[in-house]
């Protein structure tokens, strides 16, 4: 393996290393928290630690803050492998220069909304850093394996959106900004209301990560090393057949 295919592996071995067991502890914690409130909303003494909540808060904000980096260094090697094979930095140094000014902004406005504490900054900061993660997420570099305009034929061609490890990991990337942004109006809230966006949301999530989990593990097995890339693009897809 060269260089570029080590650092290639990065993203998926801290999903596996890191975040992973972070969602399996998130929501065993969230799952005894829901139970230890509903059972002392029965008039009944719970079992369950009180210190359930608080650590499903603080495990919760680290997986949320690693989901956003991990999707920063997914779409940060092939943005700055891709620019460097193709000469980029020479022959659009400017946009080159705002991918990397895009991706200091991105991560210093996640700190910054770990950091605010009213509600427009924390809705500013969100929205910077979603912002931020699309726009890196647009260039051209980024395989999306969705819908693909080619601009010699003037057209639109479908992929397949809808098993892309790309936006299945922009969307729970989302959700967790938003989890940072909101966690403060969960506990604020008497009404309970923002307590149920919370677990609505953060379903649909594990979803996502489950999906995530499975895509990753697919695209692994079709990315070739950098120095086969040359001979298996050759190959015809469609028939799945390469040539000798």
């Amino acid at each position: 393996m060269n260089a570029v295919d080590v650092a290639g592996l990065i993203h998926p071995a801290l999903a596996v290393i890191f975040i992973f067991p972070l969602l399996g502890i998130v929501v065993n914690y969230a799952w005894q928290t829901r139970q230890r409130r509903l059972q002392a909303k029965e008039g009944g003494k719970s079992k369950i630690s009180p210190s359930v909540g608080i650590e499903h808060l603080r495990i919760g904000r680290w997986l949320s803050n690693g989901v956003v980096v991990l999707a920063l260094i997914g779409l940060s090697h092939p943005l700055f492998s891709k620019m460097t094979k193709d000469g980029i930095w020479a022959k659009d140094s400017f946009r080159a220069w705002f991918v990397v000014l895009m991706l200091a902004a991105t991560l210093a406005s996640l700190l910054i909304l770990n950091r605010a504490r009213t509600k427009l900054w924390r809705a500013v900061f969100a929205s910077l850093t979603g912002m931020g993660l699309i726009l890196l997420g647009s260039q051209p570099e980024i395989y999306r394996r969705g819908e693909i305009f080619d601009f010699s034929n003037g057209q639109w061609f479908t992929g397949e959106w809808y098993l892309s490890h790309y936006y299945f990991g922009m969307a729970a990337a989302m959700l967790m900004i938003f989890s940072l942004a909101i966690f403060p109006d969960i506990y604020q809230d008497r009404t309970n209301r923002w307590r149920t966006v919370h677990i609505i949301l953060n379903c649909f999530a594990v979803l996502l990560f489950v999906g995530q989990g499975m895509t990753g593990s697919r695209d692994l097995l079709e990315i070739p090393l950098s120095w086969q890339e040359t001979h298996l693009y050759k190959c015809d897809f469609t028939n799945k057949t390469c040539p000798p």
